[in-house]
């Protein structure tokens, strides 16, 4: 009976021993993941950002063309400084947002990271703890 005994006390702390090396490696993980995703919502806001940004630069355009259109009878915009100058502006927020974007897929590729998880990682992150009511 001593040995039944000596070897489920020995069974278990194995399991145990296993158990917390398996938390461990469970909790490394998440931690790592939730390091992904507050960089992918990180990238997400800059991307928002640029992009309100190139819209004023958008209605910039938008307004010098007007501009000189109606009070200057201008319709080639052929060797104006100021016109290529917001149109390289807007090619270069462009490429901004591109960068962002893919840096955001390489992420997703390289910590296999789905949309998914970032919705539920999203959703859990604006749900707040449960009351003990709930």
């Amino acid at each position: 009976m001593n040995k039944l005994w000596d070897d489920l006390k020995d069974n278990m702390k194995e399991w145990g021993a296993s158990a917390v090396e398996k938390a461990e490696e469970i909790s490394r993980v998440a931690v790592a993941k939730g390091e992904e995703f507050t960089k992918i919502s990180k990238l997400k806001f800059d991307i928002l950002q640029l992009q309100k940004d190139k819209s004023k630069v958008f209605e910039k355009l938008g307004i010098l063309v007007f501009k000189k259109t109606q009070e200057d009878n201008v319709s080639n915009f052929t060797g104006d400084l100021e016109y290529f100058e917001i149109v390289k502006n807007i090619n270069n927020l462009s490429i901004e947002i591109s960068e962002k974007e893919d840096e955001i897929i390489n992420i997703k590729k390289e910590y296999g990271i789905d949309d998914s998880d970032i919705d539920k990682n999203i959703v859990l992150s604006n749900t707040g703890p449960l009351s003990e009511e709930e």
